[in-house]
């Protein structure tokens, strides 16, 4: 036994150090399996193939489909996209056309969407060598009378095109002889063009009359003509016979919806006497008078 108060040195015991697996160092050389090497050779083969394709002459854009063309002429769509008449062969396909795997289509629909009687446009490849370009165009309400031009208003008003130009298609032609007209007089209509927007009161006070019928107001005429000039404002009339100032209106104080009820009071002021009228005043939908013939 230990003596008491005697000190013993506690024995330490050894410290075993876990073994770490040596470090491998990677070899300089890759080594590849068979199946790495195979997919680099297919990666390797894909890349040839597009570079190959994409620098080829056989895809290179020779023809250009137009579709859903009918206001627009296809004459402003290639020139929108580049490829117009003095860009043609003398057979009339592209010249130097780019190849169809590098063009970027995107820009070129957004060069047709901004042409004036175009709401969208879409560019698909049409392999070997061309494209198609279908055009989706708006569609007009009215026709717009100022001078010699006559300019086709859509439902916002947007002017997209004049049916009287020189180069205006034929549809745009038709579509104008069945579409009601406003025939502008005054000394300001002649600041209207193609691609601006009408003003936003004029185009709701012209919606309005433009489509008035003779059975709206009891007649027995065929149809009516609208015009707007500077001494009287909007005028409803008969050719060779009676004709109804339906005046000028604002945005706040005498609005376009006034026009319903002068509608009615026109009705009243005709009813039984049409043929005696020659000019009939609406100062608004209740107060009205009218010159007799």
């Amino acid at each position: 036994m230990m003596a008491h108060g005697s000190r013993r040195t506690p024995r330490r015991g050894r410290v075993r150090r876990r073994a770490t697996p040596p470090i491998q160092r990677s070899s300089a050389r890759i080594r590849f399996s068979p199946r790495r090497a195979l997919a680099a050779l297919v990666m390797v083969a894909t890349a040839a193939a597009i570079y190959g394709v994409a620098a080829s002459p056989a895809f290179a854009l020779r023809t250009v489909d137009i579709g859903g063309t009918a206001l627009t002429g296809t004459g402003e769509v290639r020139d929108a996209l580049g490829y117009g008449a003095s860009d043609l062969a003398p057979d009339g396909t592209v010249a130097d056309g780019p190849n169809l795997f590098r063009l970027a289509t995107g820009p070129l629909a957004d060069r047709i969407r901004a042409l004036p009687a175009v709401a969208d446009a879409s560019i698909a490849a049409a392999l070997p060598d061309g494209i198609r370009v279908t055009v989706v165009e708006r569609e007009p309400i009215l026709v717009w009378a100022d001078g010699d031009r006559r300019l086709l208003v859509d439902r916002d008003g947007l002017v997209i095109g004049d049916a009287a130009a020189v180069d205006a298609t034929d549809a745009a032609a038709r579509a104008a002889s069945g579409l009601p007209t406003i025939a502008d007089l005054r000394e300001a209509a002649g600041s209207l063009a193609i691609g601006s927007t009408l003003d936003p009161l004029d185009l709701d006070v012209a919606t309005r009359l433009a489509s008035l019928t003779p059975a709206d107001v009891g007649s027995r005429v065929a149809a009516f003509d609208v015009t707007v000039d500077d001494r009287d404002g909007w005028i409803v009339s008969v050719k060779n016979g009676w004709e109804a100032v339906f005046g000028f209106y604002t945005p706040t104080v005498r609005r376009a919806d006034l026009v319903p009820a002068q509608v009615r009071l026109l009705r009243s002021l005709l009813a039984g006497r049409e043929r005696d009228v020659k000019r009939a005043i609406l100062a608004d939908g209740e107060a009205g008078t009218f010159v007799g013939k």
